[in-house]
């Protein structure tokens, strides 16, 4: 039995192979391919040398919604609306997009305001009907649109997480009329209060699903011409995967696919050797995504965000900041050194790549200080050029008055700064001390920075997973099957019931237990976790608080809710606490793979010595042992300096600090 794991990245194409029987693990890396990304998955497949006909699990995060969205390459969408709330998309929150600049324009809708076209129709937010649906009104939009040739069109009518019975309507008309169109109905995509964010999210899901559908059909067919015969399964934001028929539908569920196949994968290293808590550190080509693991539980968040655009979804709470190894160096009219979040990508890449590329970049910089060697191809095919590197830092360095080293050391300092920026949102400005976790760095980037980011944020103890540059493929073979389902029922626990709240919860359950199926989830291999979004009556937004799934009392609830308040703002005031919504986070639990356990013959630290490099660090220029980390000898100190070379990644162990390998294949770095 062969599980296969792919996640594409902005730069590189990332495969991890698990032979079930044999308990191996296999990775490779190849360039990835922006304008088809399957030719990138295919090439890699075949490099594997495997027969896709044994495949029996095949699991793919991908990023074309996410890149579809940001580059607004999806369809010509159309979005029909509640009569007199046309500019819903248009006006959305009013926030400011720029702090101090009042003439700063907004960002454009999703869908272009001659494209928005108003249906009459009016259901309240207590889900009854105040205006009927005008089918004749509608019937005569379904007939322009099919003459003008739409492909895609979002339904978003007021309260219909209340009532979805107009929505419905409307779509059975519009799918009889359109056939080939695309049909998004805010009522299936996110059955949830506030309008504009249900409006937008339904409005890109419909934008990027014609798309979506393109690519995933190319991808099943060309996998079933190479023999495979495993369903393909896609990793989504929540932290599982579903079949991708249903991410056919539904794509705006995989707009975070790869960040979130690293956190779970990280979590599944971290409990396997005793390290529950974490902070990971995803950096890869173009960007850094930092994450929170407590006692082996990630947050989740609806708030996310693609661009300028709100997708609430419930995700996997990850901060991205525009920090990679691609990410190009630069300096203002101010004299002032930036890097990122402009990033040269997968073509031309950094200068160090010989694809044209002049600007110099984070990788550029690792070069010049020798914590990069150029001996292995990357992705097996692209040979890093050291002199182009230099040559790229040197320039910039001369606008400033700077040599290379100092400009090197320079970049990659400012690259540390905006990492560490990004892990403070996500646990110091949350009232978590960063020195309570270990840091988790992974992707190809991430374990040449780790040492310094820790040192940044008092940190002790870094990890580096097996396969750091293709963590998040391996994410994809432990992620369980997940679906996360919503609906809006307002209510004080004065007023409510407990009978009520069950009843909302088992009806969630039962259309849960019903997509799991579907799935082809056996019933013993359900579960089912319930979430409510609470407040205090009065307050705008709310908290998620874990509850039974048959809770016994209200009292139980409130119990509940002022635990997760006091936790997050440090005391509970007196007060009504309502419920807005209710969530049911449905599981198929899967096989995972075992982390094979190291065999310590053949390893030694004199196997692992393979020559010196001369490497600058902290100002200094310091002959420093390269090691190869498949033969470092099993739980021996290593003091830095020292570099740890792998395929895809190297580990910098700067001084001060110590490394070991553990049987797992997890390097421990721990500050003296």
């Amino acid at each position: 039995m062969l599980w296969l794991g792919i996640d594409v990245g902005g730069t590189f194409t990332d495969l991890v192979l698990y032979d079930a029987e044999a308990g191996r693990l296999q990775a490779l890396k190849v360039p990835s391919t922006p304008a088809d990304q399957s030719e990138g998955m295919l090439t890699g497949i075949r490099r594997l040398g495997l027969d896709p006909a044994r495949l029996t699990r095949l699991a793919h995060g991908t990023t074309v919604a996410t890149n579809t969205a940001l580059e607004g390459t999806g369809a010509r969408i159309a979005a029909l609306v509640t009569a007199g709330h046309g500019d819903v998309l248009v006006v959305g929150r009013g926030n400011r997009t720029v702090m101090y600049d009042i003439k700063a324009p907004p960002p454009p809708p999703v869908v272009p305001r001659d494209r928005l076209f108003e249906v009459r129709e009016r259901m309240l937010a207590s889900g009854e009907v105040l205006r009927p649906l005008d089918e004749a009104q509608l019937a005569a939009l379904a007939e322009r649109l099919r003459a003008e040739g739409a492909n895609a069109i979002a339904l978003c009518f007021l309260h219909s997480y209340a009532n979805p019975a107009h929505e419905q309507r409307a779509a059975a008309i519009l799918r009889a009329a359109l056939p080939e169109a695309v049909v998004a109905s805010s009522a299936e995509v996110l059955p949830e209060y506030r309008e504009h964010e249900r409006f937008s999210t339904t409005a890109l899901n419909a934008a990027v699903a014609p798309r979506m559908r393109h690519y995933l059909g190319g991808l099943r067919r060309r996998l079933a011409e190479l023999g495979a015969t495993a369903e393909l399964s896609i990793m989504t934001s929540g932290g599982g995967t579903l079949p991708a028929a249903r991410i056919e539908a539904l794509p705006v569920l995989s707009m975070l696919s790869g960040p979130a196949a690293g956190v779970i994968a990280a979590r599944f290293v971290g409990t396997a050797i005793g390290y529950p808590s974490l902070i990971t550190c995803d950096m890869g080509g173009t960007s850094t995504d930092v994450a929170v693991i407590r006692d082996g539980g990630f947050g989740m968040t609806q708030d996310g965000r693609i661009g300028p655009y709100p997708v609430k979804i419930r995700q996997i709470d990850i901060n991205t900041i525009g920090a990679g190894g691609g990410s190009i160096a630069a300096v203002d009219a101010a004299g002032t050194l930036t890097v990122g979040p402009r990033s040269a990508g997968a073509m031309p890449g950094p200068a160090c790549y010989g694809r044209c590329g002049v600007e110099p970049t984070v990788t550029d910089a690792n070069l010049a200080l020798g914590r990069l060697g150029g001996e292995q191809a990357l992705g097996g095919e692209i040979r890093l050029d050291r002199a182009a590197a230099e040559a790229a830092v040197a320039r910039l360095g001369a606008r400033i008055d700077l040599g290379t080293q100092a400009m090197a050391e320079g970049i990659l300092r400012m690259a540390v700064i905006g990492m560490t920026g990004a892990i403070k949102e996500v646990s110091v400005m949350r009232g978590l001390d960063p020195r309570d976790f270990a840091l988790l760095a992974y992707g190809g980037a991430g374990p040449l920075h780790a040492a310094a980011i820790a040192e940044e944020l008092g940190m002790r103890i870094v990890l580096v997973p097996p396969m750091p540059g293709n963590f998040s493929a391996l994410g994809l073979l432990v992620a369980d099957i997940r679906r996360d389902l919503v609906r809006t029922r307002l209510g004080t626990l004065g007023t409510l019931q407990v009978a009520e709240v069950r009843e909302v919860l088992a009806a969630l359950v039962a259309e849960a237990a019903a997509e799991l199926a579907a799935s082809g989830v056996p019933e013993a291999q359900r579960e089912y976790e319930a979430v409510l979004d609470m407040r205090f009556t009065g307050q705008a937004f709310e908290l998620a608080v874990p509850v039974a799934l048959a809770p016994s009392s209200l009292d139980e609830i409130e119990a509940a809710f002022h635990q997760v308040y006091a936790a997050r703002y440090g005391a509970a005031p007196a007060g009504m606490p309502e419920i807005v919504s209710y969530r049911i986070a449905a599981f198929g639990r899967t096989e995972t793979p075992a982390l094979p356990l190291l065999a310590p013959a053949g390893r030694s630290l004199a196997a692992a010595h393979n020559g010196t490099r001369l490497v600058g660090l902290d100002g200094a220029t310091l002959e420093t042992p390269v090691l190869m980390r498949e033969k470092l000898p099993l739980d021996q100190p290593i003091p830095g300096p020292a570099l740890v070379e792998e395929a895809g990644s190297c580990t910098v162990v700067p001084p001060g600090w110590t490394l070991r390998l553990l049987p797992q294949d997890v390097l421990v770095l721990e500050r003296g």
